[in-house]
């Protein structure tokens, strides 16, 4: 790989507004999970279930599913504007991938449930589908890791009776380390994080069809980049209306039926799986039709009269790689035992409104930051490392 000049490249608003929508809605799922030590002793309070089910409710599972779409988008732009320029962007991508996947498991050693080591790793398998020419061809296999053949298969071998199938999912036994809630060490609680919550993260990412479901939404997000869904969004206002209806429509359906479709398989103490494996993935598709009409939701009122209000999102879109590790290193100290220890007494009210007290004052400094400086400050470590050189312009100039 050689180094070249890198310059700067004006921006897609509307996917950086996007993103920084789905910045938001992950960071709200993790304050009233306490950054994962919710589930050490969950909230029975009716008040307090509230607050915790209307974020979950909404955000989780969603905001995920959103940038990895987002990241299937990004992966295009960047591989076209290089083609564009005569230059096969592949090897280059890989080596991009390895610097973030670097990035991911430094982060999970402060906090386990790191999303980039995953999302770098699957972004390997979107290398071979950006030379298929066929648009159709990519969606309709993206639409099939959406719908989790693995699970789907493990299924109809459950329901034949196969020990194998009806087998529980590693990551059930799975407890939160004592490290976490009760240890003083920094150390120790870096120590679990790679022994117990970093197989934890993969089994779970795994056996729960979340593997699955990142290559999907990354191929439609490669499909959307290719039409121009982002950079020509006059052309797909009509989808847009439509995919918000259909995501709608889908939704109900799934919230109506779900539990009588998961109450039609057989239930039993040597056949359990079925039943979980149906619901497993019915939420799945229930929570990714959420996620699609958040997603059109969002863009039909971006691209129209509440254009100028989320476009306050955009800088932190921009800068999602810093926001994402900075809220972990704040705010893991303040909930884990080694710190603050704030996972006992904090309640989901109080973490949701710090949350969002949080992010606001998350996109105003992204707005000022970026009045002096091109990137976010790991945006252009990151690029800087993808070209091997220190030449990526970095402030802005008059």
């Amino acid at each position: 790989m050689t180094t070249a000049k890198i310059e700067y490249v004006p921006r897609m608003e509307g996917l950086d507004s996007l993103r920084g929508f789905a910045l938001m809605g992950l960071f709200l799922v993790h304050m009233p999970e306490l950054y994962e030590l919710y589930w050490a002793h969950p909230a029975t309070d009716p008040t307090q279930l509230l607050w915790h089910n209307v974020i979950f409710s909404v955000f989780s599972g969603k905001s995920f599913a959103l940038l990895a779409m987002c990241f299937g988008v990004s992966f295009f732009i960047i591989m076209d504007r290089a083609a564009k320029r005569g230059v096969d962007f592949t090897g280059r991508f890989i080596w991009r991938l390895a610097v973030l996947g670097v990035i991911g498991v430094l982060h999970g050693l402060w906090y386990r449930g790191d999303v980039l080591e995953v999302l770098a790793v699957m972004g390997l398998f979107l290398l071979p589908f950006y030379r298929v020419k066929s648009n159709t061809v990519i969606l309709g296999l993206g639409i099939v890791f959406l719908l989790q053949p693995v699970l789907l298969f493990q299924l109809v071998s459950a329901l034949g009776g196969a020990a194998w199938a009806n087998t529980a999912p590693g990551f059930w036994s799975s407890k939160t380390p004592e490290a976490y809630l009760t240890g003083k060490s920094l150390l120790e609680t870096i120590r679990m994080n790679w022994v117990d919550g970093h197989p934890f993260k993969w089994d779970f990412m795994y056996e729960s069809g979340r593997l699955s479901q990142i290559l999907g939404l990354s191929l439609i997000g490669l499909v959307m980049g290719r039409v121009g869904f982002f950079s020509d969004p006059g052309r797909f206002k009509g989808m847009r209306i439509g995919g918000l209806v259909a995501a709608l429509a889908a939704m109900g359906l799934l919230l109506t039926f779900k539990a009588q479709l998961v109450a039609l398989l057989p239930d039993s103490k040597a056949v359990f799986m079925p039943r979980v494996l149906a619901d497993t993935i019915l939420s799945g598709l229930t929570d990714l039709s959420i996620m699609f009409a958040l997603a059109f939701g969002f863009l039909a009122l971006y691209f129209g009269f509440a254009n100028r209000l989320l476009n306050l999102l955009a800088p932190a879109g921009r800068m999602t790689l810093t926001l994402y590790v900075l809220q972990s290193l704040v705010f893991v100290p303040i909930f884990y035992s080694y710190g603050l220890g704030l996972h006992a007494t904090m309640s989901q009210q109080t973490a949701v409104l710090i949350g969002i007290a949080a992010f606001i004052v998350q996109v105003v400094a992204a707005h000022l930051w970026f009045k002096a400086f091109l990137y976010g400050p790991l945006e252009w470590l990151w690029r800087a490392a993808t070209y091997l050189t220190l030449k990526v312009p970095f402030i802005r100039r008059a």
